[in-house]
């Protein structure tokens, strides 16, 4: 029986590797928007869509790894309850962080462990996080300065790196920022008997 990830997320790897897991990664080809089209048009809460879509890609994979434990995960950011989606260019992200600006925003990061085909565990993490009050040109000094990478990340920022510095008060898991809620994914791989107890 393998543990593997259902995501192409470099970071998510990452983390897991970190904790001392062996996994293989195996990333979902679902169609994200396909799935969730008809759940943004029924007004569905962030932190449900995050989980149907984590269960989605895990599902997704583990139907064709009999065996394995898959898991699955994505991460909704909503500002005044509205769904944003990583930028496309470096415009959008300056746009993206002038709205941010001052404002709080929350980030719902969703893991799922699937087998066979099927969820066997589910999981929901949120953090509310603050930015302080940015200036057009800071925006743009830290756009330049940061980069491409900001591209690949739902809200334009990487908290890991320079991203950190756009914030006044953060209020949640790490983790659960970075896209991954690691304590209770680790607490339910000891419970399945995966890693040592």
């Amino acid at each position: 029986m393998a543990l593997v990830l259902a995501s192409g997320s470099r970071i998510r790897a990452e983390l897991l590797k970190n904790a001392g897991l062996g996994i293989e990664v195996d990333p979902s080809d679902i169609d994200e928007r396909a799935v969730e089209a008809p759940l943004l048009a029924a007004d569905m809460p962030p932190d449900d869509l995050a989980g149907i879509l984590a269960e989605a890609k895990a599902n997704d994979v583990s139907s064709r790894r009999p065996g394995d434990l898959v898991i699955g995960a994505d991460q909704i950011l909503a500002l005044d309850g509205e769904r944003k989606t990583k930028p496309e260019d470096m415009e959008a992200a300056r746009r993206q962080l002038l709205a941010f600006s001052g404002k709080t925003h929350e980030l719902h990061s969703a893991v799922v462990i699937s087998q066979d085909g099927e969820a066997i565990w589910r999981h929901v993490s949120t953090a509310s996080l603050t930015m302080r009050r940015l200036t057009p040109e800071f925006i743009g000094h830290y756009l330049a300065s940061a980069g491409n990478p900001v591209l690949s990340s739902v809200g334009a920022y990487q908290l890991e790196g320079l991203g950190i510095q756009l914030f006044e008060r953060i209020e949640g898991d790490y983790f659960t920022i970075l896209g991954l809620p690691m304590l209770p994914l680790l607490n339910q791989l000891r419970t399945l008997g995966v890693i040592e107890t």
